[in-house]
């Protein structure tokens, strides 16, 4: 009797079973996504602050930004204020060959973002939403991973591809290979984000 008790109990701490019959697991199943979409709105809004301050840096009025960022212009007046009476930061370079890591990831979101949008069936596709939900953060594993998907597409659809987009990620994959010992001013969800509009509009030029 004894035995066929710890048997039960064990089951149940497996299992762990809620009063409507929902299990821990299954719970915890349905609450994942919820979860980092929540976190990626967090992350996002952090972001948007500190794009403010470096929109701010570039001499935009708080006007301007306030529209841009669908935000009041009380808002990012106090946003700006708040960056103002800290430490300044030192200017954001936005040349497009710097070789911090963050600045590298960011390209390659740009070139998998262009790719994306080029090819139908790329295979970057859904490790580019990811990314952009917040369901992919970029980790040295999440990071290699996104490479061998670029590589992927670049080989596959080379016809369909302008050849700046293979340059553009042999020049993003040495400096990834073999990382600059080098600290960059911003955070790095800055880097990524202003790295990955520029490497976007540099392919677009060069078409």
């Amino acid at each position: 009797m004894l035995r066929v008790y710890n048997r039960f109990m064990a089951g149940e701490e497996n299992t762990h079973q809620m009063p409507e019959g929902l299990t821990e697991t299954q719970a915890e199943r349905m609450l994942a996504d919820m979860n980092e979409v929540i976190r990626a709105g967090e992350e996002m809004r952090k972001l948007r602050t500190e794009m403010i301050k470096v929109f701010a840096d570039f001499g935009w009025t708080q006007d301007r930004i306030a529209q841009l960022t669908d935000m009041s212009q009380p808002a990012v007046s106090k946003q700006v204020a708040k960056y103002r009476s800290g430490e300044p930061l030192p200017p954001t370079t936005l040349s497009l060959d710097q070789r911090d890591v963050p600045w590298l990831e960011g390209r390659l979101w740009g070139l998998a973002e262009e790719i994306a949008e080029t090819v139908d069936s790329a295979r970057c596709a859904r490790y580019v939403n990811a990314i952009a939900r917040g369901k992919k953060r970029f980790t040295p594993r999440n990071v290699d991973e996104l490479r061998r998907l670029v590589e992927e597409d670049l080989r596959l659809h080379r016809a369909e591809l302008p050849g700046g987009h293979r340059n553009a990620y042999d020049e993003i994959s040495r400096g990834l290979d073999i990382p600059a010992q080098v600290t960059a001013a911003g955070s790095a969800s800055v880097r990524r984000a202003l790295a990955c509009q520029i490497q976007r509009d540099r392919l677009r030029t060069d078409v």
